[in-house]
């Protein structure tokens, strides 16, 4: 941003330079106008005006136009990008956009993928750092390695965006140039459950006055993981229903593991399987196969819900084969990175609990579904 100021200035002063030099002529070049269209002279008291007069309007018209070149030129920031792993259909989503709209905006923007690696990670922020990018926007690997990265960017003093896996409010107090944009992971597991609530007999399928259920977790380690495991289960027990968990088994995010987790626990608990949670829909469509392979049937004797309105789960919502799902808005939370990024850059610090940025989650039902296709 500096760079650019130091741009429109030299160039402002270029300009008004050349237009005093052009003052001095008696007459326009023979390039610009043809000798016979040369105008006359111009009488001696108009040539007369003070110098001081002629020269201001100059000054300020030659700092607009470098200014607006220097506009035109684009942002001219540099940004890193750090995505936990390229693979994850929802990240890939959530990249894509952060990429159109940076990139829209005239920023030069790399990406690196973590490949679910920490200490890979690690070293994509300090390569980062020693190559002096403007600005960070960082999906963490493992939030459990937020103070060793608030540390690193915090002695870089780079500006920077923590986006889906947020760390606690204590650990970025550490940094008031670092935010955290995204959804509040308590949210959706609570609309995961209203989802089932939802239903004609909320979720207790057979009638024996409780919930049974299976829940595919994400990482365990992930905050977003524990609290879609925590408030879908507790959105349930809030509104008076009993509960049986029958499994709970962490499937890492990955489309095969919940579908092997779904068809080992189909096989061994059967019919008592009323409702499957997942914490995302890559996971959800993996169980979708299973309970399909097992002769089931959602939405009459088994509930099935997941987490981000990929593109396959919609269709899936739409066709009938999921009871829902829960809107993870990567188009807003790609907009607001991006400008809480621009508000970094323009100096803006963030006090000690103010520093988490939230987009609301949306839940996603067959009666809305065509809203989001």
């Amino acid at each position: 941003m500096k760079l650019k100021k130091v741009i429109a200035i030299a160039m402002a002063s270029a300009m008004v330079f050349g237009l005093a030099a052009c003052g001095n002529s008696a007459a326009p070049a023979a390039t610009e106008t043809p000798a016979e269209e040369a105008p006359a002279e111009a009488p001696a008291e108009e040539e007369a005006a003070p110098a001081e007069e002629a020269e201001a309007p100059a000054e300020e018209a030659a700092a607009e136009d470098a200014a607006a070149a220097a506009d035109a030129a684009g942002a001219g920031g540099n940004i890193g990008v750090c995505i936990y792993k390229f693979d994850d259909a929802f990240m890939t989503t959530y990249r894509n956009a952060l990429q159109e709209i940076l990139e829209g905006k005239g920023y030069t923007v790399t990406f690196m993928d973590g490949k679910n690696d920490q200490a890979e990670q690690n070293n994509q922020i300090n390569n980062f750092i020693a190559q002096q990018v403007d600005a960070l926007i960082i999906n963490p690997v493992m939030t459990s390695a937020a103070d060793q990265i608030i540390a690193t960017v915090k002695d870089a003093g780079v500006p920077t965006v923590l986006i889906n896996r947020e760390p606690t409010a204590d650990q970025m107090s550490a940094y008031d140039k670092l935010v955290y944009v995204g959804c509040d992971a308590r949210q959706s597991g609570t609309m995961q459950g209203e989802l089932i609530l939802d239903t004609e007999n909320k979720g207790d399928i057979n009638g024996d006055g409780k919930v049974s259920y299976i829940m595919i977790q994400g990482d365990p380690e992930n905050i977003d993981a524990q609290y879609r495991t925590e408030f879908s289960v507790k959105a349930l027990t809030d509104a008076g229903m009993e509960v049986e968990e029958l499994d709970l088994q962490r499937g890492d995010w990955d489309r095969n593991k919940g579908q092997e987790i779904a068809q080992n626990d189909l096989a061994k608990f059967g019919d008592d399987i009323e409702v499957v949670f997942c914490n995302n829909d890559d996971m959800a469509i993996g169980a979708l196969q299973a309970i399909q392979a097992a002769g089931r049937k959602v939405n009459e004797d088994i509930y099935l819900v997941g987490v981000d309105a990929l593109d396959a789960a919609l269709n899936e919502v739409a066709a009938g084969n999921m009871t829902g799902t829960v809107l993870n808005d990567a188009q807003g939370q790609a907009e607001g990175a991006v400008q809480a990024m621009e508000d970094l850059l323009g100096g803006k610090t963030y006090a000690a609990g103010e520093q988490s940025i939230y987009v609301d989650y949306v839940k996603v039902t067959p009666d809305n579904v065509a809203d989001f296709q």
